[in-house]
């Protein structure tokens, strides 16, 4: 029976998952080998497991499904660690990797634990490898955010209405129902008279003109106005006092009617 063996609370046998994956060193492996030659349990087991790490190590990467992450995240809270086997080295003290293997002793695996020595080795190698498969990492570029204005813009039932004013400038109505909103497009449009603003209006199925927001200061502008355009039958831009007003309070210097 070898040293490990005769240690209390050392199971010999836990160690054939380390040894699969040639984990052990060099007194590990030797001690190990003189027992796999006694317990033929042991030595099914090393070949299921290397076969296990020849079949994930050659496995094509496949896309998990959403949740598995989550899963796996919520499945490592379940697991208490195992208490410390040895005094931590301090903070600054330089780590040798061959001396920490050896104080995490592969025993205190057990059996379950040999898969996921499997698998971790497997990783890795993969990742000294230059494996570089990141799978929960969402690679497609990001589809760009779109303004409510985009939207109505690039809407698949946008229709549109042309105004040209007799100066040559033009303004545009877009209308998309299932969006349920308007936008107006203006082009080389004269600004409003001094103290005036061009006032916004959507024309409900009754024929009242409700308040859709002011135009800006601009000759070319893109607006999206205010309220729902699901129903409107018209919009009409009207002279305002500075501010605005909460009813039309001149005649409409353009009205487009929409199609119902």
């Amino acid at each position: 029976m070898t040293d490990h063996d005769q240690t209390p609370g050392w199971d010999v046998h836990a160690l054939s998952g380390a040894y699969a994956v040639d984990a052990l060193d060099d007194g590990e492996r030797a001690r190990f080998e003189a027992h796999l030659a006694q317990c033929a349990e042991c030595r099914d087991e090393v070949d299921g497991l290397r076969e296990a790490a020849a079949v994930l190590g050659s496995a094509e990467p496949v896309e998990p499904p959403a949740a598995l992450r989550d899963r796996v995240l919520e499945g490592i809270t379940q697991i208490r660690p195992l208490p410390p086997q040895s005094t931590p080295a301090p903070a600054d003290a330089p780590v040798d990797l061959a001396t920490a293997r050896r104080r995490i002793r592969p025993g205190r695996l057990g059996r379950t634990g040999n898969l996921l020595l499997v698998a971790a080795v497997l990783v890795l190698v993969a990742a000294a490898g230059g494996l570089l498969l990141r799978p929960w990492a969402d690679d497609t570029p990001a589809k760009p955010t779109l303004t409510a204005a985009e939207r109505v813009l690039a809407a698949a039932d946008a229709t549109s209405v042309d105004k040209r004013f007799p100066d040559g400038s033009t303004a545009t109505i877009v209308v998309s129902r299932s969006e349920g909103r308007a936008v107006i497009r203006t082009t080389d449009m004269a600004p409003a008279p001094d103290g005036k603003v061009y006032e916004l209006w959507l024309q409900t199925p009754a024929g009242e003109m409700e308040a859709a927001g002011l135009m800006p200061d601009l000759r070319d502008a893109t607006v999206l106005l205010d309220g729902d355009a699901s129903r409107a039958t018209g919009v009409g831009i009207t002279v305002e006092p500075d501010g605005g007003s909460d009813q039309p309070t001149s005649q409409p210097i353009a009205f487009f009617t929409l199609d119902s």
